[in-house]
């Protein structure tokens, strides 16, 4: 290797300059420059080496892979932390470096600290940069401990990216966008929840002005930790902006001492100068690496059912479920001992014989006759204070020693870094898996984690973190086929450390559709459909009371890991014809919806959504009206991801039923797409567009595209 390590993908390029003193520097992420020789590398770094200004110190400010005030760095550090009060500057040097298949690993040493630390790059296939920092202790036991505050992996950004897009949110309006211009200072979003939580900022991306879904330049972070994060993005008057994050660490949470090492979470990062869909695009492929059987359609019993567990009822349930043609379903809240509703026995999982006195088995058989999976919910992490756990071992409870403080939904948290808890939940977990052939688990978390200390007082979200991937690591060894929904209070838990061990996540709590067309179009950013758990309600939404036309629902559903949310014993057959037609269309399209490119349209009208997947031959696309709007016509409206060289026919897909639409006559196109086909021209498609029906709120019409053969 020379002076650089170039690592290349997918049209993505990442430069460290290896000679740069006194720590390598990041030259370059971005577009791929190409194979460029050593010259080429050396006349990157050469014409990219800023200015040394006035007032300032006398080397040029760049962002090094671990900036310090060392190098002048005014910005955030790499590194924060302290050694019994010092050793509070660290001055880090390269002592080793390596480059194999796409993979850059740097050695730091830093005599200050006494830690040695290893970067470690990968540029995957897809162009996602993953960054991870390992931190180590010196091996002798008489040092003082070196007490960690805060590490963030940073990477430069050019002048130009200067708009933030991140997200907030609440309990069933989980990742709303918002828009930040970028100033002097620092962008700096936390989760102190115990969890990413509803308001994570989730994927924070740094664009040119004006960015859109597909078109601009943009750059963006992904921290993949389940528990509590940190993003920033920084622009100071000297130096161009910067992106990064980690792990938020509380203080006195992590010291290292001998011989002990802390490993960062991992950062992803990515760039594409196609927009939000050319970013989605890579983050989706990166997670599409990863087998997965296809998404079984799921009814999951909660709004159909509540805490009413009467074995007659269910039984009918799942009989209704098979003839829709449900392939798993979900026994949610209510089966296990003493709970009757959501103020006891959280902690006491066994089945409650009161309720199932031949435990679940005869429901369980009847599933699994039908041909159709099984699923139970648990919620491991959680306890009520009436519960068998919660009298016999307080010491388990999570919290202020002899104060657990206020209760969120009427429970509180189990202390998974306790031994005994842990290998608790796991017995009890695992048990049941075992005795009932369990597919699935709908792993819950519903509520925030408030002075979340350990029995001696000491923070342990890090340590709770990394003892609930192992609980759900140790049961998947066990299990192999077992399948796990990340589920917390909805989308309280949504990122790409719980995905790498779970099948999926359950983006909200609400199954309106009107929310949920936003919902999922954000989610969508980072997770591919078919890992975002997308259900349909009924008529009347359990989360905002809005009453939606069944066509609206079912055709927002069909957009992720569809499934059934609501009573099928109660439906009309009117109802169950649509929603076994609804399931037929969603096994036929599976294979496009699963695993073509998301697609989205930048419209005028805020209340009109467009949106599609596509493959080389084939798309669905929907147009959903949220609300109403000034504009009386919907005009014409581009399909993006098409190809202009290919000629195409379009219909309408009316199974759902057709919306309903403010007009006297849809656009002539549109009867005849009901009809049938309709042939165009992929520049027509693309670039003119086509002329869309003015829907009524509430409303959506799907509409096929295929490669015309002709």
């Amino acid at each position: 290797m020379g002076r650089f390590a170039q690592l290349r993908a997918a049209g993505t390029g990442f430069v460290v300059d290896l000679a740069a003193t006194p720590v390598p520097v990041v030259v370059h992420w971005g577009r791929d420059l190409g194979e460029l020789d050593e010259t080429g590398l050396a006349a990157l770094a050469f014409v990219g080496e800023p200015a040394v200004l006035n007032n300032s110190v006398d080397v040029p400010r760049r962002c090094s892979v671990w900036p310090t005030e060392f190098e002048g760095w005014a910005g955030t550090p790499a590194l924060e932390g302290h050694r019994g009060g010092i050793a509070t500057t660290p001055r880090p040097r390269l002592v080793e470096h390596s480059l194999a298949d796409n993979r850059l690993e740097l050695v730091l040493a830093d005599e200050i600290t006494g830690l040695r630390i290893t970067l470690t790059y990968t540029m995957d296939s897809s162009g996602v940069l993953s960054a991870q920092a390992t931190l180590a202790a010196p091996e002798a036991i008489d040092a003082e401990p070196y007490e960690v505050a805060s590490v963030s992996i940073l990477l430069p950004l050019p002048s130009q990216a200067v708009e933030v897009l991140d997200f907030t949110g609440k309990w069933c309006r989980e990742r709303s966008p918002q828009r930040t211009r970028l100033g002097h200072g620092a962008h700096v979003r936390e989760s102190r929840r115990g969890k990413p939580g509803q308001d994570s900022p989730f994927l924070m991306t740094v664009g040119a002005p004006g960015f859109s879904f597909g078109d601009g330049e943009v750059w963006a972070l992904h921290v993949a930790w389940s528990g509590d994060q940190r993003y920033v993005v920084e622009q100071l008057p000297e130096t161009p902006p910067v992106l990064g994050g980690g792990e938020l660490l509380r203080a006195g949470e992590l010291r290292l001492g001998g011989g002990e090492r802390y490993e960062t979470p991992i950062s992803y990062f990515a760039w594409s100068d196609e927009g939000l869909d050319g970013l989605a695009a890579r983050f989706h492929a990166l997670q599409r690496k990863r087998p997965r059987s296809p998404r079984p359609l799921v009814l999951n019993t909660w709004e159909a059912v509540y805490f009413n567990h009467d074995l007659d009822r269910l039984l009918a349930l799942a009989d209704a479920a098979a003839k829709v043609g449900v392939e798993r379903v979900v026994l949610d809240d209510g089966w296990f001992r003493g709970r009757r509703a959501d103020n006891a026995g959280l902690g006491d999982w066994q089945v409650d014989k009161t309720v199932w006195p031949q435990g679940l088995t005869p429901f369980v058989e009847h599933v699994k006759g039908l041909g159709m999976q099984f699923g139970l919910w648990f919620e491991p992490e959680m306890v009520n204070l009436d519960s068998d756990l919660a009298r016999q071992h307080p010491e388990w409870v999570l919290g202020v020693p002899g104060e657990p403080g206020p209760p969120s939904r009427n429970q509180y948290v189990v202390d998974l870094t306790n031994p005994e808890a842990w290998t608790y939940l796991l017995t009890s977990i695992d048990a049941l898996v075992a005795e009932y052939g369990i597919d699935y688990i709908k792993w819950d978390h519903n509520r925030d984690l408030h002075e979340a200390v350990d029995h001696t007082g000491r923070p342990v979200v890090h340590n709770q973190t990394l003892a609930l991937y192992r609980l759900i690591d140790e049961l998947k060894v066990r299990h192999p086929g077992l399948e796990i929904e990340s589920c917390a209070s909805g989308g309280g838990r949504v990122d790409l450390g719980i995905l790498t061990r779970t099948d999926r996540v359950w983006a909200s709590d609400c199954n309106d559709p009107v929310e949920r067309q936003s919902i999922q179009r954000w989610t969508g950013q980072l997770l591919p459909p078919e890992l975002i758990g997308s259900h349909v309600g009924p008529e009347r939404s359990h989360t905002t009371g809005r009453r939606t036309d069944d066509s609206f629902r079912l055709a927002t559903a069909l957009f992720g890991h569809a499934g059934i949310e609501q009573d099928l014993t109660a439906c009309s057959p009117a109802e169950i014809d649509k929603l076994t037609a609804w399931a037929a269309m969603y096994k036929e399209l599976r294979p496009l919806l699963h695993s073509g490119r998301v697609v989205r349209a930048e419209l005028p009208d805020d209340g009109l959504f467009f949106h599609g997947v596509i493959s080389n031959e084939h798309g669905l696309f929907s147009l959903a009206r949220i609300s109403t709007s000034p504009a009386g016509q919907s005009w014409r409206v581009r399909l993006p991801g098409l190809s202009r060289a290919r000629d195409y026919r379009l219909r309408i897909r009316a199974e759902l039923g057709l919306p309903s639409m403010r007009q006297v006559r849809a656009p002539e196109w549109v009867t005849a797409a009901i009809d049938g086909w309709v042939r165009a021209p992929g520049s027509v498609l693309v670039d003119a567009g086509v002329a869309m029906p003015t829907l009524d709120p509430g409303q959506a019409l799907l509409l096929e595209v295929i490669v015309d053969r002709a």
